[in-house]
C-alpha cells in the first residue's frame, strides 16, 4: 500500500524507475541522461563538459597555419592556408589571428568567435605521456597525476567540497551510456534514462503510483519532508518537460540529428527549465583516426561539422543565458604531428581546449605556441604541452563556478592563472 512505503523503499524504488525498469524501447538518437548523486552547492555558471574521446587531432582542429614545419610534416592531411589559392575557398583554414585557423568545418563556430564567447587554449593537456587512451581518460577525468590519486572525478570534487543549498537531483547530469568517470563522488552516481521516458515510454500508471506514495511520504514539514517535497517539484518539472516538442531559439544554426546534437539540445532545454542543474558532461567520439583521417573533407572532417554545428546550435539557442554558461571541450591527447604511411595520425602528446560562455576572453588563441620543428616536439614528435588542462579547469572553478576548493579538486597540483575567463 502506498502510504506504507518506507523511504527506503522510495529509494529503491527510485533506483528501479531510473534505470532497471525494462522501459519500451526509445529512438535510437535519444540520449540517454545518467544522473549524479545530490549535493549541496553554489551557484555559479553551468558547466557543460564536451568530451571528445579518441584523442582529437587538435592541429587540424585549429591549425598552426603560420608554421611551416606544419604543412612540412602534412603533405596529404595538411589543411591549406586561409590565403592558398590553390585550393577551393571553402577547403582552407579560416584565419583567426594570422598564425592560427579553424578548419572549415568549424566556420558554425565564427559568430560566437567574432562575440568574444569563444576562446582556444592550444598546446595543451595532461603530463601524462604514456599515449593510452584508457589511462590518459582515466588520470584527466580524476584529476590527478597517477594512479595513487582519489579515485573520485574531479566534477564529483567540485560538487562535493561546496554547498549553496541546491538540492535538485539535476544537479548533474551525464549524458550517455554510463556516467561519466569525471563525475564520480562519495555518493555513487545513479542512471536515469533520457527526458523522454519519464513521459513518453514510462509506465505512467506506475508513475502516477509513485508521485502518490511520495506526496504522502512527504507530507511533513521536517528538512527531510522539504527536501522530499523538492524532489517531488522537480519531477514534476521533468515530467512537464517535453523534448520532442522543444524549439530551439535558433534560426541560422540546427543541432545535429545526432546523440551529441540532441544531447546538447536537451541541455539547452533543461538549463531553460530552471531545474537546478549545475553540470552536465557529454561525450564526442569517434577521433581516434589512425587510418583514413582525412584534411578538409572525410572522416574526421564530418566529425568537426558535427561538433562545430552542435556547439553553434547550443550557443545561439542559450544566447540569453550566456552570462550564466561555461562550456568546456577537451581530449586527452593530441595526435603525432608528422602523418603516418596510412593517411592517418598516431598518438601524440599536446591538445587544445576550447572555452565558449559570456565571460570567456575570447577572440583570442591562448597559451604558448611551443612550435613544430623537429628540436621543439617532444617524444616520438608531438606537440608539447605548455598549458596544464588543470589550469584551464581550476580558473573555471575559481572564477566562473564559485568553487576556491582547486587544491580539494586537483589534489597535489598548484594551478597557475592563465587570464582565461572574467570573474
Amino acid at each position: 500500500m502506498p502510504n506504507l512505503l518506507t523511504r527506503r523503499k522510495f529509494f529503491e524504488s527510485a533506483a528501479v524507475l531510473a534505470g532497471a525498469v525494462a522501459w519500451p524501447a526509445l529512438p535510437a538518437w535519444m540520449p540517454r541522461l545518467a544522473f549524479a548523486p545530490k549535493h549541496s552547492a553554489p551557484r555559479g555558471d553551468t558547466l557543460i563538459v564536451v568530451f571528445l574521446r579518441g584523442a582529437a587531432d587538435c592541429l587540424n582542429v585549429v591549425v598552426p597555419h603560420g608554421d611551416q614545419a606544419y604543412y612540412a610534416k602534412r603533405p596529404t592531411l595538411g589543411i591549406p592556408r586561409p590565403d592558398d589559392n590553390k585550393a577551393k575557398a571553402n577547403l582552407r583554414a579560416i584565419d583567426l589571428d594570422g598564425f592560427f585557423g579553424f578548419h572549415p568545418n568549424l566556420k558554425p563556430l565564427m559568430p560566437a568567435w567574432q562575440a568574444g564567447h569563444l576562446a582556444i587554449v592550444h598546446a595543451c593537456g595532461a603530463p601524462d605521456e604514456s599515449r593510452s587512451h584508457f589511462k590518459a581518460m582515466e588520470l584527466m577525468e580524476r584529476g590527478v597525476d597517477d594512479e595513487k590519486g582519489p579515485a573520485s572525478g574531479w566534477i564529483g570534487r567540485h560538487l562535493a567540497t561546496l554547498d549553496t543549498g541546491n538540492r535538485s537531483p539535476l544537479r548533474a547530469i551525464g549524458l550517455g551510456q554510463l556516467p561519466q568517470r569525471s563525475l564520480g563522488g562519495s555518493v555513487p552516481v545513479s542512471a536515469l534514462r533520457s527526458i523522454a521516458d519519464f513521459h513518453l515510454g514510462g509506465d505512467l500508471k506506475a508513475l502516477a503510483q509513485m508521485r502518490a506514495a511520495l506526496t504522502s511520504l512527504y507530507s511533513g514539514d521536517d528538512p527531510l519532508n522539504i527536501v522530499g517535497q523538492e524532489t517531488l517539484d522537480i519531477m514534476d518539472a521533468v515530467q512537464a518537460l517535453d523534448p520532442l516538442g522543444y524549439t530551439p531559439a535558433i534560426t541560422n544554426n540546427q543541432y545535429p540529428e545526432t546523440e551529441f546534437g540532441l544531447g546538447l539540445k536537451q541541455i539547452a532545454m533543461l538549463i531553460k527549465a530552471e531545474v537546478g542543474l549545475e553540470v552536465a558532461a557529454i561525450d564526442l567520439g569517434g577521433w581516434d583516426t589512425h587510418f583514413a583521417q582525412g584534411g578538409s573533407e572525410g572522416l574526421m572532417a564530418g566529425l568537426l561539422k558535427e561538433l562545430g554545428d552542435g556547439l553553434a546550435a547550443f550557443h545561439e539557442d542559450t544566447t540569453n543565458y550566456a552570462d550564466r554558461l561555461t562550456i568546456v571541450t577537451m581530449s586527452e591527447f593530441g595526435r603525432r604531428v608528422q602523418e603516418n604511411g596510412s593517411l592517418g595520425t598516431d598518438h601524440g602528446h599536446g591538445s587544445l581546449m576550447m572555452l565558449m560562455g559570456g565571460h570567456v576572453m575570447g577572440n583570442k588563441v591562448h597559451g604558448q605556441w611551443p612550435g613544430l620543428a623537429d628540436s621543439q616536439l617532444v617524444g616520438p614528435g608531438d606537440l608539447a604541452v605548455t598549458t596544464d588542462y588543470r589550469d584551464v579547469l581550476a580558473e573555471v572553478c575559481l572564477k566562473r563556478l564559485n568553487n576556491p576548493a582547486v587544491d580539494q579538486i586537483f589534489p597535489n597540483y598548484k594551478a597557475t592563472p592563465r587570464g582565461l575567463l572574467r570573474a
